[in-house]
């Protein structure tokens, strides 16, 4: 065979596989694209009645002044104080009972299962984190819609993948089909919908993936238009032309903004620890924290309602130049605060949304103060807000290119793509140089799963912890539950084990299929049995155990399939099967 025959051989061969897995996922990108484009939709609708029910306003960071909730009106503007704590008894008992992979704001689990957990995510965790962040935000959690739309999107798309058995590397592509599907439809934005999925989750540009993501992509946006309509998601003042002396106020504007974007993951997660340590110490079910720190919250709604629910509005307004210097620093302190509050008592919702806004106030308050010193410059306010957005948004999550295309797409302001560019290089520059993690990996971080480099796999991974290579958990029950109720709990998961927490959150025991049968045939009024009495033989693993360590145990652990792990306060975080731990030993290839 000549050396060109032999050459255009490979490359047929190449084209057809390349082909063939791209047309293969082609069709299920499609529908994951649609289901995630319908679900926007309807998560939006969920927010807009939950915002009605708990307010009695569209939105109530809109209104002027301290309005009353007509539907209590004799509690006045009092009723923000109460909002937050009634959402929390709705929405913490249903994390708590179905899904706990729903509280917080939901991209980090994301980026887990599709690193670390093969792109497998509960199908029931869409529907809780629709719910829960609907309530969450209708209630006045000071918190995004994004985060929730890509767990549900990426939820839809792990479920339809492993129906169609998909295997690992193309379940992970449609998990972030669903992602991409729901930023595209919830903000008119099909290209940062693309880029969010492969810059941020997949780390992956080659043309499958591309090709795939597009496609659920711009179905999601044909969707979402269809409902919301064809205009740019935030509405802005007219914008004038740059001069090339203002590029280096947007560069130092980038500088700035990449420190209070380090600045606000660094207060996100203190305040988290702060709330940890503070309902450790009361003791109390861990259904109740979001009822009890509602109140906190809605005391500091009660000061600022602007920080109520996602605060497009309000947003807005700081890009027109409606607000006052020293306002505009109250509200940049004030959203941080509020949405650290929200996620660290256990709300459901997004950090983008909030991080646009603290963005949004950061840039106009720079461009007030640039004003101030040049008059000349007192159209550029807006300006300076957009390019403020898009740099906080690029410094609290180092991802650059979707920043800028994401901040293109909303706005429109085809003028500010290249002050844009620049801000978000050097704030990307400045989060880079001032911390390791992102705000999304961060909370992988300290659970001991580290995903910085997960773009550029080590030879080996015989060093991997528990908790990095440990799967969500499946069904969980408070330890006060009936041998009963754990059978039912059985028999709704195919048999899969139940894991007990008591009143803390802490480990309490596992119910395995066979320690529910030894306890029906050894006693025949065993339904009326408490669930701890009924428990398998097994013990927990610390996440930062280092799997070689227990592998023998886990392998061994025939009755239950694995060992739960629990992170430094004894709280399960993950269940680890002998399939997990082995896929963690065995040498990754390239």
């Amino acid at each position: 065979m000549s050396t060109r025959t032999a050459t255009h051989r490979h490359l047929h061969i190449a084209s057809t596989r390349f082909g063939g897995a791209a047309v293969r996922l082609a069709l299920p990108a499609l529908v994951i694209g649609a289901g995630a484009g319908l679900a926007a939709v309807a998560f939006r609708w969920l927010i807009e009645h939950a915002t009605w029910l708990f307010s009695g306003h569209a939105d109530y960071s809109a209104v002027t002044g301290h309005p009353a909730n007509p539907w209590v009106p004799w509690l006045g503007a009092g009723f923000v104080v109460l909002a937050p704590a009634v959402g929390g008894l709705l929405y913490g008992p249903l994390i708590q009972r179905f899904a706990r992979e729903a509280r917080g704001h939901g991209v980090p689990e994301v980026m887990f299962a599709i690193a670390r957990n093969g792109g497998r995510i509960r199908g029931s965790v869409a529907v809780v984190k629709a719910l829960a962040s609907a309530i969450c935000i209708g209630a006045g959690g000071s918190v995004g819609r994004e985060g929730p739309i890509i767990q549900i999107g990426s939820a839809l798309g792990s479920t339809i993948g492993r129906w169609m058995r998909m295997p690992e590397v193309r379940l992970r592509t449609l998990v972030a089909c669903g992602a991409a599907g729901g930023i595209s439809a919830t903000f008119n934005a099909p290209v940062a919908g693309v880029f969010f999925a492969l810059e941020l989750l997949l780390r992956d540009f080659t043309p499958t993936s591309f090709g795939a993501v597009a496609i659920a992509s711009v179905t999601a946006a044909l969707i979402g238009r269809a409902a919301f309509g064809d205009t740019a998601f935030l509405h802005l003042p007219s914008i004038g032309g740059v001069t090339p002396p203002e590029y280096l106020l947007f560069a130092l504007l980038g500088l700035v903004a990449g420190m209070i974007g380090i600045g606000f993951t660094r207060v996100l997660y203190l305040v988290e620890d702060a709330c940890d340590l503070l309902w450790t110490a009361t003791r109390g079910p861990e259904w109740l924290r979001p009822v009890v720190g509602g109140v906190v919250l809605g005391a500091l709604l009660l000061v600022l309602p602007q920080l109520y629910g996602v605060g497009y509005p309000v947003l807005e307004r700081g890009v027109a130049g409606q607000y006052a210097i020293g306002f505009l620093a109250v509200l940049v302190v004030g959203k941080v605060l509020a949405t650290s509050l929200t996620l660290g008592i256990g709300g459901s919702g997004g950090v983008f949304a909030p991080s646009l806004f603290v963005g949004a106030m950061t840039g106009a308050g720079f461009g007030e103060v640039a004003a101030a010193i040049d008059p000349a410059m007192r159209g550029q306010v807006g300006a300076f807000a957009v390019v403020g957005m898009a740099a906080v948004f690029a410094g609290s999550t180092r991802a650059p290119i979707t920043a800028g295309i994401m901040l293109f797409e909303l706005t429109g302001a085809t003028a500010l793509l290249l002050p844009i560019v620049v801000a978000v290089v050097i704030a990307t520059a400045v989060s880079k140089v001032l911390s390791r993690d992102t705000i999304y990996t961060l909370k992988l971080s300290r659970r001991g799963v580290d995903l910085t480099d997960s773009a550029a796999p080590a030879p080996s991974r015989t060093g991997a912890t528990a908790g990095a290579a440990a799967r969500p958990l499946g069904p969980v029950l408070p330890s006060t539950a009936t041998a009963a109720q754990a059978l039912e709990v059985l028999e709704d998961h195919d048999g899969d084990p139940v894991v007990l927490v008591d009143a803390d959150g802490g480990f309490a025991g596992v119910v395995s299929a066979r320690s529910i049968g030894d306890a029906v045939l050894g006693d025949q009024d065993f339904a009326r049995r408490p669930a701890t009495e009924v428990v398998a033989d097994v013990w927990a693993v610390p996440a930062t155990t280092v799997v070689q360590d227990v592998v023998t145990e886990v392998v061994g652990a025939t009755e239950t399939g694995g060992l739960p792990v629990v992170d430094a306060t004894g709280r399960p975080v993950g269940w680890l099967g002998p399939a997990d731990a082995l896929r963690a030993l065995v040498p990754v290839t390239t």
